[in-house]
This record gives C-alpha cells, sequence and structure tokens, in this order.
C-alpha cells in the first residue's frame, strides 16, 4: 500500500439528508467537555487531535455548554461539506470573525468578493505568474544577499523575520512595484505579524464573546491594524486621484486592479474594498510561506537524509546560478518537500464553517446554526488516509502517487479555495532554491518545537537559524 493509500478520489460523495440508513438519521457521536476542556484551554491542538483521533474520524460533536461544534475530518464527509453541499456550510464564526477586524468579511459574506478573487485571479494564475517569476527570482536573489549580508555568519536570526523580509520583498515588487516604499513594506509585515498573533487565540476559543467585550492581546491588535491602516490608505487614496485624473498607470499591481474592477452592475469598489482585497492579499501571501518555510528548517535538522537529498537536488540543478523559471520543472524533490511540509505543518489549521440549514451527512443529524470545525491539520493524520502520518515523507507526493482529493486541504477545497497554490509553489521553490544555494541555513538549537495554534499554525517558541556562505558566492 503506498504512502497515499486510502479512500480512492473518485468515491461517491457520502449519504446526504433523506438518505440515511433505515430512513432515520442519528445523533452524533457527542465528546463531554469534562474529557478534553483543561487541554482544550491549554492546548487546543493536541485536544482536538486526541479527540479526531479516539472518534477514528467518525463526525463529533464536542459539548462545550453554549458552544458545540462538530468535528468533521473524513475526506468524502469534506467533499459534502466544502464542494457538494458547500452553500449550506457558511464561512462564518471562529476565525472569521476575529480576521474580519484585520482583512474584511469573509468572502461567504462580503457581496463584494466576486470582484476581488477575478482580481486575484488574474495576478496568481498560472500564465500571470509566468510572466513575472524571473523578475520575482531576482528581487528573492538580492533580498537572500541583503539578509547574508545583514547577519554575520554563525549568528542566530529569527527564521520568521528572516523569511518576511524576504518574501515581503518578492510581494512587494510583484504586487505594489514602487507604490510602497521598502520601509513601510517592513513595517507592514510587521503589524500583520502582531495582528494574526495577537488576540486570534483567545477570540477563537470564546467565539461567542462580543468583540466590545476586551480579551488578552486585543489591545495589541487594535494598535496593528490602525498601523495596517496608516500605511494601506494613503497608498489606495493616492491611486485613485492618479485614476480619477485619468492618469495613466501602466502597471498591473494589485491596487491598480482593484480600482479598475468593477462588479455585474457596473459598481467599483470603495476605498475600504481596496484596502481590505490588498490587505487579505498580504495575509494570504505571507502567512502560509513564510510560516510554512520556517519549519522547514526544523524538518531538515531533524531529518539530515531528507536535508542532504533536498541540497543535492538544489546543487545539481541551479549549481552557482540565480534560480529562475527555468529551474522550476526540474526542482521536483523540492516540490515534493514544500507538499509535505504543508501536510504536516498545515499552516491554514482549521477552516471552520456554520450550518445555515438542518442536513444529514453519512446518517448523522447536522443542526441549523451549528458550528462546524474542518482542519487540514487533523485530516492530514487521518491515520487510514495517510500512514504514518507523522513521519515526514515527500515520497507521498511523488508523480503518479494517487488520494482521495479532499484528503489534501493545504489550500482549502471547493468553492473556496485558495487561488495561490501556484504562486506559493513557485515563491517558495524560488526562496529554498536561493536560500540553499547561496547559504547554509542551519536549525540554531533542537528541534523539538511544538505547534501552537492560532489564525495560523505558529511554532511554540522561535526558531532560530544560522547562516554560512557559500564558498565563492
Amino acid at each position: 500500500m503506498s504512502a497515499e493509500a486510502g479512500l480512492d478520489k473518485h468515491t461517491p460523495a457520502p449519504r446526504i439528508a433523506g438518505s440515511a440508513s433505515g430512513g432515520t438519521a442519528r445523533e452524533p457521536r457527542s465528546y463531554p467537555a469534562g474529557r478534553f476542556l483543561r487541554g482544550l484551554l491549554r492546548d487546543p491542538l493536541a485536544a482536538l487531535e486526541e479527540v479526531s483521533r479516539s472518534s477514528g474520524g467518525e463526525i463529533t460533536r464536542l459539548n462545550l455548554g453554549p458552544f458545540r461544534p462538530y468535528l468533521v475530518t473524513r475526506p468524502e464527509h469534506l467533499q459534502y461539506v466544502l464542494r457538494d453541499n458547500a452553500p449550506n456550510y457558511r464561512r462564518e464564526g471562529l476565525m472569521w470573525k476575529p480576521l474580519s477586524r484585520l482583512v474584511g468579511e469573509p468572502s461567504g459574506a462580503d457581496p463584494e468578493w466576486p470582484v476581488k478573487r477575478r482580481v486575484f485571479q488574474s495576478l496568481l494564475t498560472g500564465k500571470s505568474i509566468e510572466t513575472f517569476t524571473d523578475e520575482m527570482a531576482a528581487t528573492i536573489a538580492r533580498a537572500v544577499d541583503e539578509l547574508s549580508e545583514r547577519v554575520p555568519p554563525g549568528t542566530p536570526v529569527d527564521a520568521m523575520d528572516a523569511l518576511t523580509r524576504v518574501v515581503y520583498r518578492a510581494i512587494l515588487r510583484i504586487f505594489i512595484g514602487d507604490k510602497l516604499s521598502l520601509a513601510d513594506a517592513d513595517r507592514l509585515g510587521e503589524a500583520i505579524m502582531v495582528a494574526t498573533t495577537s488576540s486570534f487565540r483567545a477570540r477563537m476559543l470564546l467565539p461567542f464573546v462580543p468583540l466590545r467585550v476586551p480579551l488578552p492581546g486585543d489591545r495589541a491588535f487594535h494598535r496593528a491594524v490602525q498601523t495596517v491602516d496608516d500605511i494601506v490608505y494613503p497608498v489606495v487614496r493616492k491611486a485613485r486621484r492618479m485614476h480619477d485624473q485619468g492618469e495613466h498607470d501602466p502597471t498591473r499591481d494589485v491596487v491598480s486592479l482593484l480600482l479598475a474592477a468593477r462588479d455585474e452592475n457596473g459598481a467599483a469598489l470603495d476605498d475600504k474594498g481596496i484596502r481590505d482585497g490588498v490587505v487579505s492579499l498580504f495575509v494570504a501571501g505571507t502567512e502560509t510561506t513564510v510560516t510554512a518555510l520556517s519549519w522547514l528548517w526544523v524538518v531538515l535538522a531533524a531529518r539530515p537524509d531528507v536535508a542532504a537529498r533536498l541540497q543535492d537536488e538544489i546543487d545539481t540543478v541551479v549549481g552557482t546560478d540565480q534560480p529562475t523559471r527555468a529551474h522550476l520543472p526540474r526542482l521536483r524533490y523540492t516540490k515534493m518537500v514544500l507538499q509535505e511540509l504543508l501536510r504536516m505543518y498545515s499552516v491554514g489549521w482549521i477552516i471552520p464553517r456554520v450550518i445555515a440549514d438542518d442536513d444529514v451527512i453519512d446518517g448523522v443529524k447536522m443542526h441549523r446554526g451549528a458550528p462546524m470545525i474542518v482542519s487540514p491539520y487533523l485530516t492530514h493524520r487521518v491515520e487510514d488516509v495517510w500512514p504514518d502520518p507523522y513521519v515526514f515523507a515527500p515520497e507521498r507526493f511523488a508523480p503518479g502517487r494517487s488520494r482521495h482529493r479532499f484528503a489534501y486541504l493545504a489550500f482549502g477545497a471547493g468553492p473556496h479555495q485558495c487561488v495561490g497554490s501556484v504562486f506559493f509553489t513557485v515563491e517558495a521553490q524560488l526562496i529554498v532554491a536561493t536560500m540553499m544555494s547561496r547559504l547554509r541555513p542551519k536549525l540554531h538549537g533542537s528541534p523539538a518545537i511544538e505547534p501552537q495554534a492560532g489564525l495560523t499554525l505558529k511554532p511554540r517558541r522561535p526558531i532560530e537559524i544560522t547562516f554560512r556562505p557559500v564558498e565563492g558566492r
């Protein structure tokens, strides 16, 4: 049996409303609060993982008093929730409420989302990416060289800080052009990092608490959002003035595209709509890449065999050159490592839903208004879908391997699937190939670093790395 063996990707959708066995739907298995509430407050990720393991993939309802979410982890159930009957499972509650304070309403509640999505697709689809891949590669190379010059050899540096600078320079050059300075880009990156780590854990654990009631981290969150507004709104307003005055802007950056975009009735986005679009693209474009690549150094320290094979491929394919679009098809193992990295450290670890109307999934009653926890992190650890799920095995993603299409949720699935999956792969391949061809990054300290759930899957303590320049570079 291959590492991907499990449910076939053509598995039929599960039984739905009115088709439960015997004509009668059953209540879901209930998991009482007393069995895991203390663990949930201390380490929600580990507590949910224990519930998922004990349920064996069965749909379970967590009894937390006023908050009673369903936990759904199996791919065939997720196909129904995320695709087959997606309108009944809305993007509301849990992380969507606190996230909306940073990037605006979630797509399911945002009437302007179709306009923004079309703009993002025009920037992030394969053919568009091909036009700027080499420019992005050159920007990444300059950022890595700058990192090498700024950090003395052997000096530990926070991996997330270092990678944020590299990623932001790539995104700034491609998505914003000259509309934002490097200094403001660094400030924006720091503010977004604070906003996505400060109060999210408290808000997600206590989703029923109104936003007007202060929780730990709220003050830092509000300061960070104000900084984001102070940086982004002037860019939007200046671009609008130029647009309204008829000044031609030849660029295809996200601000210009959002300004020019129209909905089906010909209406344009207002300043807040453009601001939210820019910030949501920055959050999506940086969080996954920075967080995933920070975990990479932990994995390579724990798996020297993977590190050696990865380094050998980069040395063979790239050598002393600057990575370009032409190198990407031959960086096959690099791509497999990145895919497995997102399986094991699912950056977007949770994609919650709220049930709009009563329903039945595989004979289980789904009650209207109830929240639902869908977690790629948990689905990626279902043992009969992913054998030996705690083993880092890039070969799971070797060409020709197959799995249920909803077994791998690194970028979500269904109509709300992230449009940036190709962009992430290209950007991450370029960053890894550039860093490992010009430097020798190495984890500083023990690889025993546990993940912690917030908006994304962050390390519980900082991941520090050191650099040693490659001779002759």
